[in-house]
């Protein structure tokens, strides 16, 4: 006859860690996300934040659960919409569950990168009501910030629709969360400038002061990585724009340029070398900035100043 499997041993550290990850689609499993998440658990439930404290029974932090619920208690709770916008970070509210208690089942009703409606259902989570409520302000913390930022990225993305500008992020992310801002950006229909200083060569103006002139900064990075990386240099004013293109660098930054001088910098570029405006750009002027004919716009203001998405978890 079988026996059912012992609990603190189907659901130790290693097999929700394991069960977390699974639940992850590929752009998402990335070892800063899976460790974002121990820790924002950790908070609500460890009083020194180290998720490994938490044991087999990760529940027994939250101290209003395991006083007002019994072990065997299993509730359904339905992650609703209280707002309209872009869905993004379901699959992170699912590794959020599974961290807790491997046996909770979180039912997708929409998908990320989904326009959704107030009132309507995004999920059902069913499962131990001790680990659920535990993990609810987590799950939904992670849900509301990163569909925030994809409701404010689709806005940017439609309003410069039919120009065929493409609307980028920046490196203004919150400490720690850059690869799920950076995913949330692109589930709004965005695309990544850069993931860090590791991958693309931007030399902006503090990089110019130290190596002395445009000319000398391109040409060292240029000596030390040959083409491996691509190049873009920041101008501020049109004679360092005129400098740029004689370099034949990968991009060119016009950075908190007026409408007036972005229209003559399209002009004197005239699809030389791609061009990105960056600086004071808001859904009242992007389009404008669109329409002048650049190839790209990035906007701090998606990863930095987004309002959440307003999200809750309603137990029915």
């Amino acid at each position: 006859m079988e026996t059912e499997a012992d609990p603190s041993q189907t659901n130790t550290l290693q097999t929700r860690l394991s069960a977390a990850e699974n639940s992850l689609t590929p752009d998402l499993q990335h070892s800063s996300v899976l460790a974002l998440i121990q820790l924002s658990l950790a908070e609500d439930l460890t009083s020194n934040t180290e998720f490994s404290k938490l044991g087999s029974r990760p529940a027994k932090g939250d101290i209003t659960s395991t006083s007002t619920l019994d072990l065997s208690v299993m509730l359904t709770g339905h992650i609703i919409a209280k707002a309209e916008g872009v869905v993004a970070g379901i699959p992170v509210a699912a590794a959020v569950f599974k961290l807790l208690d491997t046996k909770i089942a979180l039912r997708q009703q929409v998908s990320d990168g989904q326009k959704v409606i107030r009132g309507q259902t995004l999920a059902k989570v069913e499962g131990s009501g001790q680990a659920l409520l535990a993990g609810e302000r987590t799950a939904l913390n992670f849900l509301c910030h990163l569909s925030g930022i994809a409701t404010l990225t689709q806005k940017f993305v439609d309003a410069v629709d039919g120009t065929g500008v493409v609307i980028l992020d920046t490196r203004k992310t919150s400490p720690g969360s850059r690869h799920l801002d950076k995913y949330a950006v692109r589930t709004g229909g965005g695309q990544n400038h850069r993931k860090g200083l590791y991958d693309m060569a931007l030399i902006k103006d503090n990089h110019i002061a130290a190596a002395g002139n445009i000319q000398e900064a391109v040409h060292r990075v240029r000596h030390l990585h040959g083409d491996l990386f691509k190049i873009e240099v920041e101008v501020s004013n049109l004679e360092e724009l005129e400098v740029a293109l004689q370099l034949q660098v990968d991009r060119i930054m016009l950075d908190n340029m007026d409408l007036e001088t972005i229209h003559q910098a399209v002009t004197i570029a005239n699809g030389q070398t791609p061009l990105e405006v960056s600086g004071n750009v808001s859904l009242n002027t992007v389009r404008s900035i669109a329409e002048t004919g650049v190839d790209f716009i990035s906007i701090g203001a998606l990863t930095h100043s987004a309002p959440i998405l307003d999200i809750s978890l309603e137990v029915l």
